[in-house]
């Protein structure tokens, strides 16, 4: 299948079982809005249960006092709920 053929999802899909990203890479590797770029991620995670294949997140964490413990994995927090600080990192997304 060409490259042109393929959806958004479906590329999204590809890039993360070829390496790790966060959602910002995604968005700029593929002309998207980070949140835009969370929408087809939960997507393609719900449609990755069916699979042999397992989609993994490292969560988002403080830079300041290294709370990592999120609620919502599959979000950008604005600021750590531990210390209010907004020195969080982006989750790290990849397919397995």
């Amino acid at each position: 299948m060409r490259e042109a053929d393929r959806t958004t999802r479906q590329r999204l899909a590809d890039a993360l079982r070829a390496e790790p990203a966060t959602p910002s890479e995604l968005a700029a590797q593929f002309d998207l809005t980070p949140n835009a770029v969370l929408g087809h991620v939960e997507h393609i995670s719900r449609s990755l249960d069916r699979s042999d294949e397992r989609f993994l997140v490292a969560p988002p964490t403080c830079r300041d006092c290294g709370f990592d413990d999120f609620d919502d994995l599959l979000n950008l927090p604005s600021r750590c709920p531990g210390c209010k600080s907004e020195a969080v990192t982006e989750p790290t997304f990849t397919i397995e």
